[in-house]
C-alpha cells in the first residue's frame, strides 16, 4: 500500500491546511505542463494522495490499513493493524453492523459532497522580447487564451439567487442503494446524478458559464520583465492562471521568455558585442568616430595601427546583471576594410610607403608554425589582396 503521507512530505499528525499545502506545493512541482512529461505519474501520485488525505472518511480507513484508491475498493488488510485489536474491531465493525446481520458498504459511502468552488489550475504561455528589453527590462503583453471568473454571474453560476438543497441526495452529494443478499444488505453509494456530487442545485443557471463561474477568453496580459532576464527563462505571475470554478482562486501563470536576435549587438552572458567596417587610413593614421549603443550615440578612438579584429572595449554598456545595478562592457570588433579597386595615384603611393615599410619583411620571415593570414600585419594583407 503507498504510504499517502511520505508522497505529500508531511507527518502523520498533519492538519488539513498543512495537507493542502503541501498538495498545492506539490502539484504545481510536478505539473506536467511546468515540469515536463517525465513527471506526469509523479503528478497522479501526489494527486492520489491528496483524494484520500484531504477526506476524513477515507484518511480513517487508510490509517486502519485500507487504501480507498485501490482497485479492489477496500484496499487491503496492513499487517501492523492485526497487532491492534481496538482497531481490529472497528474495521469489522465497517463490515458486521448493527442487529440486523453481515452488513457491507461499497463505493466510499460517508463522502461529503463535491465543493463548488475549487482551485483554479496553473496556465503557461511565452513571450517574446527585443535585446533592449532584456539589457534594461521593462513590459510587455502577451495574449494568452484561459479561464477567467464569469462577469455576469460575478462567479456564482447562478442568475438569481443561491444554489438549493438537492432533494435527490438530500444535500449529502452521494445517493445510496442497498440490495438484499443471502448474506445480508450490501450498501452502494454513488455521486448523485441529479446534483453530480455537488448537494445542491442550481435553479437559474447563468446563460454565459451554464453554471460553472467562469468562461474560457483571450485576454492580454502586461509582463514587467526584469532587467538582465536571459533567454530560456521563466517568469511566474501569481494569480494570473485559470480561474477557478464557482468564483474560486485562480492559479499562476507561467511566463517563458524569448529574446529576439539583433541586427547590430550580439549578446554573450552580460556583455554585448558589435562590428564596425573602418576604412584603412583610419587604421594607419587613427580616427575619432562614434557608434550608437543601446544607451544612445557613444565616441570611440580609432588608435593609429589598428589591425583587423582588434577590439576595443566601452565599460559598463552591456546588459544588466539580473537582479543587481551593474552591467557588462560592450567589445566593438574592428573590421578594416581594404578597397579591392584603386586608381593608379593610390597605387604609386601605396607601392611607395610599402617600400619603406618593414610591415612586409616581417610578415615573410619563417616561422615554427604556418602563419595566419588573420594575423599578418596591415600592409600584408593589402598586398596579398592586390597581386591575388
Amino acid at each position: 500500500m503507498a504510504d499517502y503521507y511520505e508522497t505529500l512530505g508531511i507527518n502523520r499528525n498533519a492538519s488539513q491546511d498543512e495537507i493542502k499545502k503541501a498538495y498545492r506545493k506539490l502539484s504545481r512541482k510536478y505539473h506536467p505542463d511546468i515540469a515536463g512529461k517525465e513527471y506526469e505519474e509523479k503528478f497522479k501520485e501526489v494527486n492520489a494522495a491528496y483524494e484520500v488525505l484531504s477526506d476524513e472518511n477515507k484518511r480513517q480507513m487508510y490509517d486502519r490499513g485500507f487504501d480507498p484508491n485501490s482497485p479492489q475498493g477496500s484496499g487491503g488488510f496492513s499487517s501492523a493493524n492485526f497487532n491492534d485489536f481496538s482497531d481490529l474491531g472497528d474495521i469489522f465493525g465497517q463490515f458486521f453492523g448493527g442487529s440486523g446481520g453481515f452488513s457491507a458498504s461499497f463505493g466510499g459511502a460517508g463522502r461529503g459532497p463535491v465543493p463548488r468552488t475549487m482551485p483554479g489550475q496553473d496556465s503557461v504561455t511565452d513571450a517574446t522580447i527585443d535585446l533592449r528589453t532584456a539589457v534594461f527590462g521593462g513590459t510587455v503583453n502577451t495574449d494568452i487564451i484561459a479561464f477567467t471568473v464569469c462577469s455576469d454571474c460575478s462567479g456564482k453560476g447562478s442568475q438569481n439567487g443561491k444554489p438549493v438543497e438537492c432533494h435527490e441526495c438530500k444535500g449529502t452529494g452521494y445517493t445510496k442503494k442497498v440490495v438484499r443478499t443471502m448474506l445480508g444488505q450490501m450498501v452502494s453509494s454513488a455521486p448523485c446524478d441529479k446534483c453530480e456530487g455537488h448537494g445542491t442545485i442550481i435553479k437559474d443557471p447563468c446563460a454565459s458559464c451554464l453554471g460553472h463561474g467562469r468562461v474560457r477568453t483571450k485576454r492580454s496580459v502586461g509582463v514587467s520583465v526584469p532587467a538582465g532576464v536571459d533567454n530560456g527563462a521563466r517568469l511566474r505571475l501569481r494569480g494570473q492562471g485559470d480561474a477557478g470554478e464557482g468564483g474560486g482562486p485562480a492559479g499562476d501563470l507561467y511566463i517563458n521568455i524569448h529574446i529576439k536576435n539583433d541586427g547590430t549587438f550580439e549578446r554573450d552572458r552580460n556583455d554585448l558585442h558589435c562590428w564596425i567596417g573602418i576604412p584603412m587610413t583610419w587604421a594607419v593614421l587613427g580616427h575619432k568616430t562614434s557608434i550608437d549603443t543601446f544607451d544612445g550615440e557613444k565616441n570611440i578612438s580609432i588608435e593609429p595601427g589598428t589591425q583587423p579584429d582588434d577590439v576595443i572595449t566601452i565599460e559598463n554598456l552591456g546588459a544588466t546583471k539580473l537582479g543587481t545595478s551593474e552591467r557588462g562592457n560592450l567589445y566593438v570588433h574592428i573590421n578594416v576594410q581594404i578597397p579591392k579597386k584603386i586608381d593608379s595615384k593610390q597605387k604609386e603611393l601605396l607601392e611607395q610607403f610599402a617600400k619603406k615599410s618593414s610591415d612586409d619583411q616581417h610578415v615573410t620571415k619563417p616561422t615554427a608554425k604556418p602563419v595566419n593570414s588573420a594575423k599578418k600585419g596591415f600592409f600584408g594583407r593589402l598586398k596579398d589582396a592586390f597581386t591575388s
